[in-house]
């Protein structure tokens, strides 16, 4: 067996120097869940760094032969086998495959899974190499392989990659979560799985749709509040698996992955997460969401990667030269976790990248090398793709990181012979952030009440409705109103505030102390409350809802105007929250006690002063 470790000892940064790293064993470091996140870092239960060093174990979601390449179009037909079970599973037993990705050094395991499987009662077909799993489901055999990692030590996180069990992902029915399915079939999926692992604290994460894209007639979009939303979608189902199943799961949203009729004089991209700089998620639990992307070579930022239906024009991330790479990685992902103390600040895991042991030409193997660099230099969460593969002859699926031929022999990417290996060794054994992260960061979250309600709160979500008729928005438990918008849809909150011992909805000048916007009508929360809400009637400033602080709150404050400008802290803390409108913002360390707007119901009524005090 090939032990990492006994290929190279590493030294990893710690908040207190250095330490050596023992060699990886058969098993994954200790480590104890649930896991949430702090900053840009997913930590463990105790508050200790955990970094995702996983790889895709694929299969459970689509159909595939046994044999050959998956890429190959000829093993996408009738005759197909569909096993809907993880690679490999028919060549070696699930532990040997377990011991495998623990000597490689990971730690970690997306497990993909397509909707459809979970409805097949069918019996999967016989596992040479597993007969206890014989007469079992394709969702009893991914039971088996959960527990099987988690048992071990690994960490699972749960990734719907299709609607229907194939091979993705061009135009083929699996472009979004809505696209075979309704949305509402999708949401009680993830509840159901959500449900079925929630006793299992190594079952980490909902991975909630791969590769969002565009099908044949509509783009998926981030922010238009339809039914092709991609930003709505998974914020809802988001809180609903967080509220009504497992309030434990890291939650994975992914950038959209295409937009565009991929052919030479028509728009085309791929957005990735850059729409998260202005629009970010607010969950209604803060510490449980990571943004993902995906990067391949042969993609880029305008290319899809397929070929023979134009783009020749737009450059593949593997034409890029190292420093335009290292910008547009930046720009469309990793700046989520490089920008600290801003609304969309959040860990990022690249979730796929990979490359072949076979691929010969230059350019992809740069772009692969530079990649793996980049990820170690900013310490980056991954997942390869894919863990197993077909076959361990030099043929068939040559991307994964392990293989198994007809005979349970095994080949890997640290078997000597791999050109990838190097670059493996110095990913997994790269200096790395350890050791407890503290929580003494600012959280900033937004609140967007473009379209509907958006209750972020799990307290105020049990309460009677504080406002009906009105669109509200609640910052999530412990935090407080930091800023809004002129137009009142955008809101910034930040912490701490103590979980409020009360609520207060106030419409009116009833708690107004003194005159500090004159001439316009004021909202004022009682003494020693803090706003933690509002709300607006179509384009109208409505009312404030206050929460009453278990702590005494100062009396000092002052105005802040925003009706003609941005009025700001200078340093930018929170980041730009309502993108093309004039805003206002308590400094660090103020609460908002109150709102000032003018105009009437039925007119603009706009927010235009805060008042803050400290």
């Amino acid at each position: 067996m090939r032990i990492l470790g006994a290929l190279l000892t590493v030294l990893l940064a710690t908040t207190g120097g250095v330490v050596p790293v023992a060699r990886a064993e058969a098993d994954p470091p200790s480590w104890t869940g649930p896991l949430s996140t702090r900053g840009r870092y997913v930590v463990d239960a105790h508050g200790d760094r955990f970094k995702l060093k996983a790889a895709n174990w694929h299969g459970a979601s689509g159909t595939w032969t046994g044999s050959g390449d998956r890429n190959d179009p000829a093993n996408h037909h009738a005759g197909e086998i569909a096993h809907q079970t993880p690679l490999g599973l028919d060549r070696a037993s699930i532990d040997t495959v377990v011991d495998g990705l623990a000597q490689l050094g990971l730690n970690s395991v997306r497990l993909q899974f397509s909707n459809a499987m979970l409805h097949d009662t069918r019996p999967v077909p016989d596992l040479a190499a597993n007969p206890d799993l014989r007469g079992l489901t394709p969702l009893q055999v991914y039971d088996r392989v959960v527990e099987r990692l988690t048992a071990r030590g690994f960490a699972v996180v749960l990734n719907n990659h299709t609607t229907t069990s194939r091979w993705c992902c061009g135009l083929d029915g699996n472009e979004r979560w809505n696209t075979a399915q309704t949305e509402q079939q999708w949401q009680d999926d993830w509840l159901f799985m959500a449900r079925r692992y929630a006793a299992n604290k190594r079952v980490v994460g909902a991975d909630l749709y791969n590769e969002v894209r565009r099908d044949t007639f509509d783009d998926p979009n981030w922010g238009w509040g339809n039914s092709t939303d991609w930003q709505r979608a998974s914020g809802q189902v988001a809180d609903r698996i967080l509220t009504e199943a497992n309030r434990d799961l890291l939650i994975f949203v992914e950038g959209i992955n295409w937009t565009g009729l991929p052919i030479d004089g028509f728009p085309h991209g791929r957005p990735t997460l850059e729409p998260a700089r202005t629009l970010s998620h607010t969950l209604v639990d803060s510490g449980k969401l990571v943004y993902s992307a995906h990067f391949y070579g042969y993609t880029g930022p305008h290319h899809s990667g397929a070929t023979g239906i134009g783009e020749t024009h737009d450059p593949r991330y593997r034409d890029l030269s190292p420093q335009e790479l290292r910008d547009v990685l930046y720009r469309q992902a990793f700046f989520v976790s490089a920008d600290t103390g801003r609304h969309y600040t959040a860990p990022l895991w690249i979730s796929e990248f990979g490359e072949g042991r076979n691929t010969t030409d230059p350019a992809s193997r740069a772009f692969f090398e530079n990649f793996v660099n980049y990820l170690a230099e900013t310490d980056t969460d991954f997942a390869y793709w894919p863990a197993v593969g077909f076959q361990a002859n030099g043929s068939g699926d040559g991307w994964a990181l392990l293989g198994y031929d007809s005979a349970g022999r095994r080949i890997d990417v640290l078997d000597g012979t791999d050109w990838r290996g190097p670059a493996w060794r110095r990913l997994v054994t790269a200096p790395s952030r350890t050791g407890p992260v503290p929580d003494d960061v600012a959280h900033w979250s937004m609140l967007n009440l473009d379209y509907a309600d958006f209750p972020a709160s799990r307290q105020v979500r049990a309460l009677p409705d504080w406002n009906p008729g009105a669109r509200k928005g609640v910052c999530p438990d412990g935090q407080r109103l930091a800023g809004l918008a002129h137009t009142g849809n955008r809101g910034l909150c930040t912490g701490p505030l103590a979980a409020p011992a009360g609520y207060v909805t106030v419409r009116d000048e009833t708690h107004v102390d003194t005159d500090w916007a004159a001439g316009y009508t004021k909202t004022q929360c009682p003494p020693d409350h803090a706003v933690v809400g509002y709300s607006v009637q179509g384009a109208a400033f409505s009312a404030v809802l206050c929460g009453r602080s278990a702590t005494p709150l100062g009396r000092t404050g002052r105005t802040v105007w925003f009706d003609r400008g941005d009025n700001r802290p200078s340093g930018d803390p929170g980041g730009d929250f309502a993108t093309g409108n004039t805003k206002g913002q308590c400094a660090p360390g103020e609460y908002v006690v109150g709102v000032a707007y003018t105009g009437r119901i039925g007119s603009s009524r706009t927010p235009d002063a805060l008042l803050c005090r400290s």
